[in-house]
């Protein structure tokens, strides 16, 4: 008898051991996961500061022109970086993407969106400045850019006269 009591307490402490593999397994798959969203997290947030500055950088000028030979570097979940005006209505290509980014107007003053929504991990929608979004959405609302292979190529830029800064996408 105390021969199949040791061997249950065997395959008790295998089975217990198992269980604990797995747990350890899950929870690091888990936090591989999670770090891996905060590196998209911060590629989105440099993208965004960036674009800012040079935005700045050609608007504290009388003229210029900005045409990163690169472009911006983003995740490749991102599909497009649209520029929209949410106080007029959608017009052009892209129109079918409107009232999807729509969802991302809290009242605010966003004027930038990723699509599809929920690919920029949180930062789904921001404002950058300095910009003349009446302008860059003229003839398309949302202006949509897309994302090749991990890379946004654009253009900033200004002409003598104007106050603000304008952007289009690279052909």
């Amino acid at each position: 008898m105390k021969k199949k009591k040791a061997q249950l307490d065997l395959s008790f402490g295998m089975i217990f051991s198992i269980l604990l593999i797995i747990i350890f397994l899950i929870f690091a798959f888990w936090a591989i996961k999670k770090f891996l969203s905060f590196g998209d997290f911060a590629e989105v947030a440099r993208f965004k500061n960036s674009l800012q500055e040079n935005v700045d950088k050609i608007w504290r000028g009388q003229q210029g022109e900005w045409n990163p030979p690169s472009g911006y570097v983003l995740p490749k979940k991102i599909e497009y970086v649209c520029f929209i005006d949410f106080s007029i209505e959608s017009r052009g290509t892209n129109r079918e993407f409107y009232e999807k980014l729509r969802q991302l107007n809290f009242g605010g003053d966003e004027n930038l969106v990723f699509y599809p929504i929920g690919s920029a991990e949180g930062l789904d929608s921001t404002k950058i400045n300095n910009i003349d979004l009446e302008k860059i959405v003229e003839n398309e609302n949302p202006y949509c850019i897309q994302n090749v292979g991990g890379k946004v190529k654009l253009t900033i830029s200004k002409n003598y006269g104007e106050t603000l800064v304008t952007i289009k996408r690279n052909q």
